[in-house]
């Protein structure tokens, strides 16, 4: 059989459970994904008609196999437990062994590289729960998500109900093209700069790049330039 490639998810395809909840301060977040992810991809990569899925009972645990048909018409399984949810047992039971047997296929692996996300919350934020403690009530979303060629997260961003970002970790494809472009246009700045022979050359060239006046690796090359010039004249 071969390997299957299952892509990575989607930022909206992923979604921010709270973990654990400091009262007063903040929460942590956790990165999951649901039941309809799996079966999407799965009909994705695979076809509707070359996966299914069954459940059986195991010392009184509930159990989902998830097998997948070969290329040579054989049915490859995997296979994984699962945890009750508060509010429905079995239908919990079941969708949480389903996830987890999708994981053991590879769909999803790349969450457990998230990092620890901790989200400090505002006054107006809280709620009373149910047992009497404060609980969150803002809903957070993942609005950026991206991955290395080892499918690690290496960027994700988090915003809030109302749209505004409370949490950003690693740096994006976007801001590591833009800096990309700041070192290119540095780097032929200072060549320039070091090439100028008069004071009028080094001011000329100085003012060929306005979007590096306020870098201090530029400024500096200019300043150290322009003391070299003085001290020939």
């Amino acid at each position: 059989m071969e390997r299957l490639n299952f892509r990575t998810l989607h930022a909206d395809e992923i979604e921010c459970r709270v973990g654990s909840v400091s009262e007063g301060k903040g929460c942590s977040l956790l990165m999951y994904k649901n039941a309809r992810v799996d079966m999407t991809l799965l009909d994705e990569v695979v076809g509707p008609e070359n996966w299914k899925r069954s459940h059986e009972l195991i010392n009184n645990n509930l159990f989902c196999t998830v097998a997948v048909r070969s290329d040579k018409g054989e049915w490859v399984t995997k296979q994984d437990v699962g945890t009750e949810s508060y509010t429905e047992k079995e239908k919990g039971q079941a969708s949480d062994a389903f996830k987890r047997a999708c994981v053991n296929w590879g769909i999803g692996r790349e969450l457990y590289t998230c990092p620890f996300v901790w989200i400090n919350l505002r006054n107006e934020e809280w709620k009373q729960g149910y047992n009497g403690k404060l609980q969150p009530k803002t809903q957070f979303v993942v609005s950026a998500i991206e991955y290395d060629d080892q499918r690690r997260v290496s960027f994700i961003q988090i915003k809030d109900g109302k749209g505004e970002v409370r949490y950003t970790w690693g740096t994006s494809s976007e801001q590591n093209d833009a800096q990309a472009e700041l070192d290119d246009a540095r780097a032929e700045a200072i060549d320039r700069v070091r090439r100028t022979t008069t004071r009028k050359e080094l001011e000329d060239v100085y003012n060929l790049y306005p979007g590096l006046k306020k870098d201090p690796v530029f400024v500096d090359a200019c300043t150290k330039h322009a003391k070299k010039i003085n001290t020939a004249a």
